[in-house]
């Protein structure tokens, strides 16, 4: 499966912002998703997931709830809801895809999901 990124911009803090992540190829529907930042100078960190069913989402403290991932099947997208955002959000926001895990494993196996997007700048001024 083939994933794109989209949605980032120049933001201030407070405002809100969607992100989408296309998917190309064949049973979306089996693959379960998530979100990733990197902010510069730092590593790699979960922000949310979905399961492939929807039936579990799992979020970063620092991100609950103000941030909503949600998942549209008949489209092939995930989206990442981004409210009352904080410079701290600043980052680049990758999707990434695993057939058939829940979304508390999307969390702990970063390291493991085989399909990753190839990121969209959000930049949050305060």
């Amino acid at each position: 499966v083939q994933l794109q990124a989209s949605g980032g911009g120049l933001v201030q803090a407070g405002d809100s912002l969607r992100l989408a992540c296309a998917a190309s190829g064949r049973a979306f529907s089996y693959y379960s998703m998530g979100w990733f930042r990197q902010a510069p100078g730092k590593e790699r960190e979960f922000v949310t997931a979905i399961s492939w069913d929807s039936s579990s989402t799992y979020y970063a403290d620092s991100v609950k709830g103000r941030f909503t991932i949600s998942r549209d099947n008949a489209k092939n997208t995930v989206y990442l809801q981004m409210n009352s955002l904080k410079p701290e959000d600043t980052a680049v926001y990758y999707c990434a895809a695993r057939r058939l895990t829940t979304a508390q494993e999307m969390g702990v196996m970063m390291s493991q999901l085989p399909y990753w997007g190839q990121g969209t700048l959000v930049t949050v001024s305060s």
